[in-house]
């Protein structure tokens, strides 16, 4: 019987162990991911931060683009995935009297 009781308990002892080192391996992987998530958080806290200076600074080159027909300007519109058209000028009509 005592050596049964030994068995078991060696047994145990050593399920107990690789427990302890899966949960040790599980706490450092879920570490590295709340790090990456909370890099990913504050990344996307400044883009929302930067978003006012972004939209107007994109207009004002889409703008000039469009007016003097910059190709230069449009290549890295187009680079960055920004894509505009261009709205063809009105023809003006004298009015009738």
């Amino acid at each position: 019987m005592q050596g049964k009781m030994q068995t078991l308990l060696t047994g145990g002892a050593a399920v107990f162990v690789l427990l302890v080192l899966a949960n040790i391996w599980l706490f450092t992987s879920n570490r590295e991911v709340q790090k990456e998530v909370n890099e990913r958080g504050q990344y996307i806290q400044q883009s929302l931060a930067l978003e006012k200076i972004y939209q107007p600074l994109v207009r004002a080159l889409a703008e000039l683009a469009g007016t003097r027909n910059d190709q230069q300007i449009k290549a890295l519109l187009n680079e960055q995935g920004i894509s505009f058209s261009t709205n063809p000028a009105a023809a003006q009509t004298a009015p009738r009297p």
